[in-house]
């Protein structure tokens, strides 16, 4: 297999794995659970079983104060993202929230621009605008009335949230940080701020009520946190950040097909046409790496044969 197609299945792995999401946690809803024990349970489960396997295979998890200062207040932000989301799961179809919570590249681009003094080309601008146009339609929902305003607050606020998370990386003494540690002590500080959420473990719902609760804990932990972490790191090696998050298109698509086929949530013309515009919005604004090659290839073209 080469590197181009393995890069491609991960990143295909890690995508439909995140988008899974709502399968977990609504089923976990419908047995009593709340979002912050589910959460809970998601971050701490998780950041055991990384921490477990960095430290079989001999790497460290030691950071110095100066990182675990930026790590901590990172790590709380990447939960509040994970939060808002989860808890607007209960107020709107969660394909259509996983659908709006895709505009986070957007809103990197934005505050990239506002604080950051990077130059937005028409393209931005013209996606900022698809993908509010694309909001809109999701908004009037599936033709028996408009979504609820709550919900779409909260996963506006998610992905906001995530955009931020990303700038951070990128931009503070998180860069200094091995990926694998940073995962690890940012679903650490995730759990811990669940925990404090559900009062120190006093209203911490239990997972051994039944089978089925055990399973979609372990699920919810393994499907769409592990194995996304896993494989979109072998993605990104092998075809590069800006392949890996076009590829992460399939996200929002898996959450509207198991809505759909597992939760009966409605998939109208409206919902799929506001979906797919904020997909070609997003997907335009992650590809413009690609756009600008050819562009700059003819642009020197052009040049060399002014030279002649």
């Amino acid at each position: 297999m080469s590197s181009q197609v393995k890069g491609a299945v991960c990143g295909i792995v890690a995508a439909v794995a995140y988008g899974t999401n709502p399968l977990f946690s609504l089923n976990l809803y419908a047995k009593g659970m709340d979002v912050e024990s589910v959460l809970f349970y998601r971050f701490a489960i998780a950041a055991l079983a990384l921490g477990t396997a960095m430290l079989l295979s001999g790497r460290s998890l030691a950071v110095s104060r100066r990182q675990l200062a930026t790590l901590v207040p990172a790590g709380v932000v990447f939960a509040l993202s994970s939060q808002t989301l989860y808890q607007s799961f209960l107020y709107m179809d969660a394909g259509v929230a996983c659908s709006i919570l895709f505009v986070y590249p957007i809103l990197v681009a934005v505050i990239m621009a506002a604080f950051f003094h990077e130059r937005a080309s028409l393209l931005t601008y013209g996606c900022i605008a698809m993908a509010l146009a694309g909001i809109a339609m999701l908004y009037q929902g599936d033709g028996t009335g408009a979504l609820s305003a709550t919900g779409l607050l909260l996963v506006v606020a998610s992905s906001l949230c995530y955009a931020v998370y990303i700038v951070a990386v990128d931009h503070t003494a998180l860069r200094t940080v091995p990926s694998a540690r940073m995962t690890f002590w940012v679903l650490a500080a995730g759990a811990a701020m669940f925990f404090a959420l559900t009062g120190f473990g006093r209203n911490l719902f239990p997972i051994c009520t039944d089978a089925a609760t055990v399973a979609n804990v372990a699920g919810v932990a393994l499907v769409p946190t592990i194995i996304p972490i896993l494989f979109i790191g072998i993605a990104i090696k092998n075809v590069g950040p800006t392949y890996s998050a076009i590829i992460g298109a399939l996200e929002p698509v898996t959450a509207l097909v198991i809505g759909a086929t597992v939760f009966g949530e409605s998939l109208t013309g409206r919902v799929l046409l506001g979906a797919a515009m904020i997909l070609v919005a997003v997907t335009l604004i992650v590809a413009r790496p690609l756009l600008r090659r050819p562009v700059a290839g003819l642009r020197h073209a052009a040049s060399k044969r002014r030279e002649r």
